[in-house]
């Protein structure tokens, strides 16, 4: 089982390759890729040093499997040339998930759907993630109308430059600016680039992916997505009105049976998600789940996750374990 990790010495990269340790994920050869700049790179992978080497050298070498976290670009160039000589390609940026004839998987809901044939398979947006692996199960009992969903999102999510300028914001230091203000005792109402509608990017990811990855496009999905000074970890406030009514009790337990998601729900003894507290978990913490007393059949809920866990590098790694486990690669 031959693996490539691209973009291996990113900030995701070097998560991608945590979660392939602490998973023992039975791989025989790993390939570590990054861009021209870093090749030749030495890095450690479970005692053993490994080099640095370019796209190119990576697809020679044919691997098994190979997963992308080195930007859309890059996806779109190099992704099909990995596939073309029959590699499966899990990719984590933005460039393929909304492509018909890709798959975008979240392995607890739609794995199932997955076939040998899926030689490029896209990852989720990491605020997608934690989202829909929360709406699934109460989706399948009480069946969404429409989600109201604001984000509170880490600056990991934008990468190693945005952690940067909050550390040195808070020592004090200048330095260079990932965002076009500062991100330190402020909030900023604006997650990737504006679209002429008015929304982000981001905003649209969440918007348009958990249709598909539940395929089904009878609900919808409004979004604000904000950005925090948190250091890492994403929180959600959400709000679904349903067809039907539902009880909270039941709605609790329906959570709690969901693989990766964990309840922390009680106001006595001020039990909630927080993102200090998922930090380097891989389970999606759901919280102040209560009914919205303005409106008919409708929910609030508070849900947060590392962003790079499992709204990045471990969503990334199940798939492959999933691919491996069915003998589809």
């Amino acid at each position: 089982m031959k693996v490539a990790v691209i973009g291996a010495t990113g900030m995701v990269g070097e998560v991608m390759l945590k979660v392939l340790a602490e998973r023992n994920f039975p791989l025989t050869e790993l390939l570590l890729v990054a861009s021209e700049r870093s090749v030749g790179k030495k890095m450690n992978f479970q005692g053993k040093e490994y080099t640095v080497i370019g796209l190119a050298d990576a697809v020679a070498e044919k691997p098994n499997i190979a997963i992308f976290s080195a930007g859309g670009d890059t996806s779109l160039e190099w992704a099909p040339k990995f596939a073309e000589v029959g590699t499966t390609v899990v990719d984590n940026s933005s460039a393929w998930r909304m492509d018909p004839t890709k798959k975008l998987i979240v392995p607890e809901i739609n794995a199932h759907e997955l076939t040998a044939q899926d030689k490029i398979i896209a990852n989720p947006n990491c605020s997608t993630i934690q989202l829909v692996m929360c709406l699934h199960p109460l989706h399948q009992k009480y069946h969404m109308k429409r989600v109201i969903v604001s984000t509170y999102q880490s600056v990991s999510g934008t990468g190693v430059k945005a952690v940067k300028q909050l550390e040195n914001e808070v020592a004090g230091v200048q330095g260079e600016m990932a965002y076009p203000y500062p991100i330190g005792r402020n909030a900023l109402p604006h997650c990737d680039v504006f679209l002429e509608n008015g929304y982000t990017k981001e905003e649209m990811k969440l918007a348009r992916e958990p249709q598909k990855i539940l395929d089904d496009r009878t609900f919808s999905v409004s979004a604000t997505a904000v950005r925090i000074p948190t250091a890492g970890g994403h929180s959600e406030s959400v709000n679904v009105e349903f067809e039907n009514d539902f009880d909270l009790n039941e709605v609790r337990q329906l959570l709690n049976d969901m693989p990766g998601v964990t309840v922390q729900d009680n106001p006595d003894t001020n039990t909630y998600p927080m993102p200090i507290y998922a930090h380097d978990k891989d389970e999606v913490f759901v919280g102040r789940i209560r009914r919205d007393e303005t409106q008919r059949n409708t929910l609030n809920m508070w849900i947060v996750a590392d962003n790079l866990r499992k709204g990045a590098a471990t969503n990334a790694v199940q798939i492959s374990e999933y691919l491996v486990e069915k003998d589809l690669v």
